[in-house]
Parts: structure tokens; sequence; C-alpha cells
């Protein structure tokens, strides 16, 4: 007969919580563990590598912020810097440590700290282990830049490889090779013409290989061999000669560090394989750079659905809920444009906001949803459209694709256009003819009852106006103009409308003055249309 008197471990049924206070151990880690890889497996359908989870001190979670979280690194001055920046503000308090750190690796490492509460161990591993997990292992990005099975050995042999440059060519040396390399590291990757997907197990053995050849067919007398002359032909046609040049030199050619890996003249073989060594590190983390809002949105999302199914499987407290809940929307927060706070988008807020509403307009869509995303629009799989989203998009395609009009109110996004040779930025499709877009950016201003103002050069403002009140639905007054041309820091004073022609004065004022005009007097003062 089967024992009726324990919890199904498929189904996740629980008469007891996993566990009911603060404290943790090991054995309640992997308990987990267990159930939330049950949910991720079973009810969201998570891909991901094997999980190597760490519990490491907070000293050592500063270390790994030193070297940009990786468990192996080489030696560089700025590593010991960043290390003593972070310690400083962590001991005055004024700066937290992160709950984890999870390695883009396979296995991938996650480390958690061992300060967490057995609450924040549940968090972060489902944030972690699981969702950054499945998202590192699925993306299109990370497949094709960084090389998950072999990162970890080549970062073996790269810590390996420069001690020795240190040992045989001074650390003077080596430093000034990687002072250089770490200046242009932004500057290592090539954006566009993607060269092939780099076998960091193969560099290794490359590397190596070549060292001994180098060292077993190395001839001192070949350096006392006097060069030939080169002729020089200054009857050749020189642009025949640039292109020719450019040819030999590979260029045009983006990627700085590749460039002078290969050719610059001055590197020996060691100075080379050290700016090969910055240039595969830096690719390692271009992935991240292009996806941090869809990154952090999947292991947000994750995480949230996981602890949602653990409380309502009776899994986790209701005290463990709301300290969840607590950290959960704190890590969501975003601040309006004009709070103090405001630093920009928070990649944690949109991304789950856009994460939760891609599943909205999956399983409960509204009319405005069914126009503009028909594809997805109702079709009930809102976690296989999310998984596609994973796999298939940086966060720039991403945006462009699923950010709908409910989302564009709510973070109140609106059209900036900056114009490097302009004075100033323009800001347009604030209020457009289309009925989603009509005030976005503006919703404050018109719930308070003020006016739509729009304002065009050409002759279609009666049009316009007509189109705007009659798809918007707007009860506030829309006044629109046309014909206004308006230089830049020029803006223009609208006066009371005339009941007996429908009309409104329009005066166009400036804000630069001419160079001679004094003060008070002069040309300077406002432009009549």
């Amino acid at each position: 007969m089967p024992n009726t008197g324990l919890a199904d471990a498929v189904q996740l049924r629980a008469e007891m919580p996993l566990f009911t206070g603060p404290n943790w151990d090991f054995g309640s880690l992997r308990r987990v563990y267990e159930a939330v890889e049950k949910i991720a497996f079973g009810e969201l359908g998570l891909d991901i590598y094997p999980v190597q989870i760490e519990v490491i001190t907070s000293e050592q979670m500063l270390d790994a912020y030193s070297s940009v979280g990786l468990p192996l690194m080489y030696r560089h001055w700025s590593f010991g810097k960043r290390f003593a920046y972070h310690e400083t503000l962590y001991r005055k308090g004024l700066q937290g440590l992160a709950y984890e750190i999870v390695i883009n690796s396979n296995p991938v490492i996650c480390y958690i700290m061992e300060e967490n509460s057995m609450t924040m161990q549940t968090l972060v591993m489902a944030h972690a282990a699981f969702g950054h997990n499945h998202f590192f292992k699925n993306n299109y990005l990370f497949r094709q830049w960084t090389d998950a099975n072999g990162i970890l050995d080549y970062l073996s042999f790269a810590r390996d490889y420069v001690q020795k440059c240190e040992e045989r060519h001074g650390a003077e040396a080596v430093e000034r090779v990687l002072d250089a390399a770490h200046a242009l590291k932004d500057h290592g990757v090539n954006r566009y013409a993607h060269r092939t997907k780099p076998n960091l197990a193969e560099e290794r053995r490359r590397a190596e290989e070549w060292r001994a050849h180098f060292e077993a067919t190395y001839n001192d007398l070949w350096r006392t061999v006097p060069g030939a002359d080169k002729d020089k032909d200054d009857s050749g046609n020189e642009e025949a000669r640039l292109l020719e040049i450019k040819r030999e030199l590979g260029l045009p050619e983006e990627n700085l560090l590749y460039f002078i890996e290969k050719r610059a003249p001055r590197l020996e073989d060691w100075q080379q394989e050290l700016v090969r060594i910055v240039r595969l590190v830096s690719q390692y983390f271009y992935p991240q750079k292009q996806t941090q809002m869809m990154n952090e949105g999947c292991a947000t999302f994750v995480h949230y659905e996981i602890m949602r199914r653990l409380h309502d499987k009776g899994l986790i407290t209701e005290g463990s809920m709301l300290e969840f809940l607590h950290s959960h929307s704190s890590v969501v927060f975003q601040p309006d444009f004009d709070d103090p706070r405001f630093s920009g988008l928070n990649p944690y807020a949109l991304g789950f906001a856009m994460m939760s509403d891609v599943r909205r307009i999956c399983e409960e869509p509204t009319e405005e949803d069914r126009e503009w995303f028909p594809d997805i629009a109702g079709s009930g799989d809102g976690f296989g459209v999310l998984r596609h989203a994973w796999a298939n998009y940086r966060d720039e395609s991403f945006v462009l694709q699923h950010l709908s009009p409910a989302m564009i109110r709510r973070f109140r996004l609106f059209h900036v256009s900056d114009d490097s040779t302009k004075p100033a930025l323009r800001v347009e499709q604030v209020a457009v003819a289309l009925k989603p877009r009509v005030g976005l950016g503006l919703a404050a201003l018109l719930a308070r009852g003020l006016p739509l103002i729009l304002v065009g050069d050409g002759d279609v403002g009666g049009l316009i106006g007509i189109h705007c009140q009659e798809e918007t639905g707007l009860s506030n007054p829309i006044v629109s103009i046309d014909g206004i041309v308006l230089k830049e820091f020029d803006f223009i004073d609208i006066g009371a409308l005339l009941e007996t022609s429908g009309a409104v004065p329009v005066v166009i004022k400036s804000l630069v003055f001419p160079s001679g005009a004094a003060l008070g007097r002069g040309a300077g003062g406002p432009r009549e249309p």
C-alpha cells in the first residue's frame, strides 16, 4: 500500500512549509532547491545548465566585485583599486552587497551570501540559478559570443600566463601592456561583422603550442641579419597604394584590440597574447551589456513566479512571503522623472513589467492589444512567448517588438530626437494622431484638464485636430495650430481664444539675442509671425 503520510514530491503538496524561520543549513538549501527546480522545469519550462551553488562571506563577495564577478582572474592593480573602493563604501554603510552573483559557465556558478535569510536564499536561487541560468543558456547573443564550456579553463590559463610573463619580463612591463589593453577593452568587440565563436579551450591549446614552438626554434643569430632596403616607388598611383595598405592592414576594422594584436609591428609575441587575453575576456561581457534589461527582467519574472507558486502550494509561510514581497518591490521600484532619486529607467522595473505585460497580452488581451500584437494576443501561451523572446531578442529589439501602449502610458515614455548637430533636443510624438499614443508623457497634465496643444508647420492643423479629437475621445480642449516655423531656441506664446473666429493669437519669441543688441533695446524683442 502506498504511504499516504508522505507528501507527493512530484505534485509539490506539503502540509508543512519547507522552512519556518530565517536560519538555514545545507539540508534546507537542498530541499528548497529541489522544490524550486520542480516548478522551474515542470511549470515554467526552463532549460538550464547544471548548477554549482557556493555560499560565500561578505569579504569573498567584495573580492568577486573586484574581479568583475569572475571566479578566476589575472592580477592587475585596477582590481585591487576596485576592491578598496567597494570595501570602503560597504564598511561605512554607504553601499550594500548583492545577494548573489552568477557566472555564465557550464556548470553555472551561483554565489549566495551566508548572511542571507532562508527566504532570501530561496529568492536568489530562483533568480540566479534558474532565471539568469536559463537566459545564459538560451539567448542567441550568449550562444554566439561566449563559450560557457571553456570560460573557466581559459581564465585559469590567462591567470597562469600573466603570472609567467611577470616572472619572465617583469611586472612593470606586463602592467604597461595590460593598462593599455584595459583602456581599449570596450573597443574589443566586432559588433557587426561577427567573427567565428571563440573556442576558449582551442585558444589555450594554440597559445601553449605557439610558445613551445617559439622556444624550440629560437636562434639569436637572426637578429644580426641586415634587412633588405625597400625600393621606393613614388611614381605609382597614390590611391591604389593607399587601397593596398588598407587591404594588407585589414582596414576598416572596428575591433581595436584585434587590430593591435594582429597588426602592431613592435609588439612581441607575449605582448600580443596579453592583448588577446584582454580582448577575449571583454568579449565575454558584451552580451550582458546588450541584454541587461531582458536578463534581469527574465530573472525577476522567474523568481516572482516561483515564489508565488511556492506560497500557493503552502511551501513558504506568510511571513516569508511578506519578506520576499518587500525585497521584490524594492528591486522593481521606478522613481518618477521628477523624483530626486530618479537616475533613468530601472532595468529590473522595466524588464519585469514588460515580461508580465507580455504574459497578460497572451492570456487576457484588450482590444488595443489585439490591434498592436495580433500574432500573440490571446494565444494563451504566455510562457511560451516569453521563452521565445528570451532566446531570440536583445534589449533594443525586444522593446521595439513588445513595448505595448499600456507600458508606454505606465512609464510615461515619449520620443526624443537627440541630434548632435542641433543645439537643443526635440521632443516629438508625445501626441500624434494614433490613439494609443496621444498624450503619452502628458497624462498627469491632461488629467488636470489642461488643453492639448498641437503645433505644426504644414497646413493640416484643422484636419489633425479633428482626427485627434475623434480617435482619442479626449474631453480636454484641443488647440491645433499650423503654419508655424520655428528656429533653434524659439518658443510660442498663445493667447486666449477669439470667440468670433475660433482662432488663437500666436507670438513667436526667441531666447537668442543678436550679438550687437544692447540689453533692453535693439532687435532682441519678440519676432511677430
